[in-house]
């Protein structure tokens, strides 16, 4: 019979992960909010300053590592982690990389522009580029393609990481990873609550959960779309998700539980809610979040505890994503908001 780890092996995975990141409980928070809170620290992947996209990469720079490449695209925001992380992972493996960084978020800075992972990213000697629109994913990817029929021409071997829907998402399966892995570190779980953007880490991690027998809710925090625009990407998501890994989709599907109560005022705008978030973890626990991801993340906890969606007393697991670096890129932002 087939394992489940039996069915990840099935694809090519470079090895970019440092082991199984730390599962830790947050005393001082769990006391203020009368549940019993857990942080999974996927800001400790290891590479090139940690996040959760170097799960995701470990599946793509695999299977373009087969292909013969020697040169990665990909797309992002200006202050994307997931194009600084794959910078990491292109020079580790010796590989050249191709950053194509979207106007995603507009009227923002100057430190936006050349702090964080914009500064990263030029330190580990990636190529940029420029795509001027933010919401246009089949356009972006082909940029990348006509940026990568140029470095055929030149004698490269490119590999396209794509940012639409209607590739496999193999970047997911570094999740379904992640939540087999957590279910061996804890089991009795009453709730994860993770960021939702792309889809890959929420449907992943959904997936590997419930693979691993796991009935728990994953509770997904909206950080670019609305519920709506997002409940719809998720199930494309695990749809094409199960074609890969040959299971039902169905169950997964009807597992999907997204929340945009943090969302507003969009992607990579800090609120109120969302700084206050980011200031309530850094000062009760001493752990930084950051203003794109896991701070709209834990605002989304707290709304779920306000609204009983989260009950008193439970076990609640938040994953940290990582993206440490934009802190640097949303200083001015960050400074003006401070209390």
């Amino acid at each position: 019979m087939m394992t489940h780890n039996d069915i990840l092996a099935q694809f090519p995975r470079a090895q970019l992960m440092s082991g199984p990141t730390p599962l830790e409980r947050l005393n001082r928070m769990s006391d203020e909010l009368g549940i019993d809170l857990w942080l999974k620290r996927d800001d400790l992947t290891g590479l090139g300053f940690g996040g959760n996209k170097t799960r995701q990469l470990e599946f793509y720079f695999g299977d373009a590592l087969q292909q013969g490449a020697d040169t990665v695209l990909i797309t992002g925001a200006v202050q994307s982690n997931y194009v600084r992380s794959a910078a990491a992972a292109a020079a580790r493996l010796g590989m050249q990389s191709v950053l194509q960084l979207e106007e995603r978020v507009p009227d923002m800075g100057p430190d936006y522009y050349t702090s964080g992972n914009v500064l990263l990213a030029r330190i580990l000697g990636a190529e940029h580029m420029s795509y001027p629109l933010g919401e246009d994913e089949a356009g972006a990817d082909a940029a990348l393609h006509a940026r990568a029929d140029e470095l055929k021409a030149q004698g490269r071997k490119p590999y396209v990481i794509h940012l639409g829907l209607h590739h496999p998402p193999l970047g997911a399966l570094g999740y379904v990873a992640a939540g087999l892995e957590l279910c061996q570190q804890m089991r009795d779980f009453d709730a994860v609550v993770v960021p939702s953007g792309s889809g890959a880490t929420h449907g992943g991690l959904l997936t590997g959960v419930a693979l691993a027998d796991v009935s728990a809710p994953i509770f997904g925090v909206c950080v670019r779309r609305n519920s709506e625009q997002q409940q719809a990407r998720m199930e494309t998501v695990l749809q094409k998700l199960a074609v890969l890994l040959g299971i039902e989709a169905a169950p997964l599907q009807d597992r999907i539980d997204v929340t945009d109560n943090a969302l507003p005022p969009g992607y990579g705008k800090l609120s109120t809610k969302t700084q206050n978030a980011l200031e309530k973890m850094a000062r009760t626990e001493g752990i930084f979040l950051d203003p794109v991801y896991t701070a709209k993340t834990f605002a989304g906890l707290l709304h779920l505890g306000e609204t009983g969606e989260i009950q008193q007393g439970q076990k609640v697991v938040m994953l940290h994503t990582g993206g440490l670096p934009a802190l640097f890129g949303y200083q001015s932002e960050l400074l003006g908001g401070l209390q």
